[in-house]
């Protein structure tokens, strides 16, 4: 009779390797303490640039908690408003989105950087460098999404307006890429696994890496953030959660074909070869290198610029982040 693992036991399993093996099998450091609550609530998302997240269930198990629990994705809300309604503890997202949500009072509080690139715009043709964009429509899943604030970010760089030059059409479905796939859009800005498929299918060409092309590239791409008063209250516990996803980013860094199995297996994709890709080129060995409080300061001195936060950078730094547990886990996990 055939055995079939369960999602759980799969990922207990398979990342063994990563706390015993590739990442070597210290313990927690001696006297910091038990983390004050032992369950964690993380998203379920297919989105592949999550995966240090997803294969972490082991690893934050060794770092105490005993009930990891990933939420499925709830319709209609960011991963930063999940956070702020208490359906989930911590997440990732896009640091323009950060800092737009900490400026619309959303209470979560960025915590570090993960990687430094997975979007890709693509475009139909005559469309081949964002100035083309002017006067054309690019598909968004929502006002406000991540796509649409750096898209809008990009197209200010270059000098386009983004509030007059750029039609923003939003999918009934929350399904951006299949209107750039039915070329009821010039462009579109996809993340992990969408640029994968896309190119499968030959739809479109790339025109701006974030993992490659600069400014976007010199700065993180997408943040860990916390729920505030979850950060304040359960500091062991949040130190602990992010060195289990420290360790998962650079077992993603090492191993990507395994991490690119897990995931498959696990249910959070359905191609490997679209995450293998994805884990291949993403740069999940930043989060060592870059400073997340410079890539703040970046996108909302750009998210300023163009009137879509009031803020100031100085205030989103200030008021919502918390630089002490990457500060002491750099030098706790030196490579």
């Amino acid at each position: 009779m055939e055995l079939r693992q369960t999602r759980r036991d799969f990922l207990a399993s398979a990342s063994l390797a990563a706390a015993a093996g590739v990442l070597g099998a210290q313990g927690s450091l001696a006297g910091e303490g038990a983390p004050e609550v032992t369950a964690l609530r993380l998203p379920s998302d297919p989105n592949i640039c999550l995966a240090p997240a997803d294969i972490a269930e082991n690893l934050l198990r060794a770092e105490g908690f005993t009930d990891v629990r990933y939420v499925p994705v709830s319709g209609g809300f960011t991963q930063p408003h999940r956070a702020a309604r208490g359906e989930i503890d911590f997440s990732f997202t896009f640091a323009a989105s950060v800092v737009f949500q900490q400026d619309a009072g959303v209470p979560v509080t960025a915590l570090a950087g993960v990687h430094s690139g997975c979007y890709e715009l693509f475009a139909h043709d005559p469309v081949r460098t964002i100035r083309d964009l002017k006067g054309r429509s690019v598909g968004i899943q929502t006002l406000s999404s991540s796509g649409h604030l750096y898209v809008a970010i990009m197209a200010a760089h270059v000098g386009l307006d983004p509030h007059e030059d750029i039609n923003w059409v939003t999918s009934p479905t929350g399904n951006a890429m299949e209107l750039f796939a039915e070329g009821k859009v010039d462009a579109f800005l996809g993340f992990p696994p969408e640029p994968q498929e896309l190119r499968a299918r030959k739809i479109g060409r790339v025109i701006l890496s974030t993992a490659t092309d600069q400014p976007w590239s010199q700065y993180f791409c997408c943040m860990a953030f916390g729920n505030r008063e979850f950060v304040r209250a359960y500091p062991v516990a949040t130190k602990r959660f992010l060195r289990a996803i420290f360790k998962a980013a650079d077992l993603c860094v090492a191993e990507p074909e395994r991490v690119a199995q897990q995931l498959v297996d696990a249910g959070f994709t359905r191609h490997y070869g679209y995450a293998l890709q994805a884990l291949t080129d993403i740069p999940y060995d930043r989060w060592r290198e870059f400073d997340p409080e410079d890539a703040l300061r970046f996108y909302a001195h750009r998210l300023h610029e163009v009137g879509m936060i009031k803020s100031s950078p100085n205030a989103i730094i200030a008021e919502g982040t918390d630089w002490r547990f990457l500060d002491e886990l750099k030098r706790e996990l030196k490579a």
